[in-house]
């Protein structure tokens, strides 16, 4: 199973990077995990915000497999405890399809990404910065992982 973050949005502060990169240098290798971002389009006080969220998931969807599980990362999603993401992970690998998670931009994403996520998956009912939410998936993937090899990271 490969794993892939698709994400809106490429510039993140510096401790961001190096947050995300220590849990992602972690993950199995086997994961052949990548990072895509998505160019945040640009928005002005004369367009409608939906046209910026149309275009961000065009360019989302255009990236996602047909065959790919998708995960949406949103609020409004199901929450899931550490144990149970490691139960849904693997099922998600017993599935034999990769997997690719997004976040979208600024103003949220469109029906149409909805539409076509499998699950939605909320990490907090707190809206999170984009950069943090990145931090937490890389984390709570790596938590997942550990929990299901029986890796001690994770201490109940």
């Amino acid at each position: 199973m490969h794993l892939r973050l698709l994400a809106v949005g490429d510039r993140q502060p510096a401790w961001v990077e190096d947050a995300f990169d220590t849990y992602v240098a972690r993950f199995p290798r086997e994961w052949r995990f990548r990072l895509e971002c998505v160019r945040t389009a640009k928005r002005s006080k004369n367009s409608p915000v939906g046209r910026a969220i149309d275009e961000e998931a065009d360019s989302l969807l255009s990236r996602v497999k047909s065959d790919e599980q998708l995960v949406l990362l949103d609020e409004q999603g199901t929450a899931l405890s550490s144990q149970a993401l490691s139960g849904r992970l693997s099922k998600w690998r017993s599935d034999g399809r990769d997997l690719a998670f997004i976040i979208g931009g600024p103003d949220g994403v469109s029906e149409s990404i909805r539409r076509r996520a499998n699950f939605v998956w909320s990490l907090s009912s707190l809206t999170l910065p984009h950069g943090l939410a990145r931090v937490l998936l890389a984390e709570q993937l790596y938590r997942a992982w550990s929990l299901e090899t029986g890796h001690p990271y994770h201490r109940e």
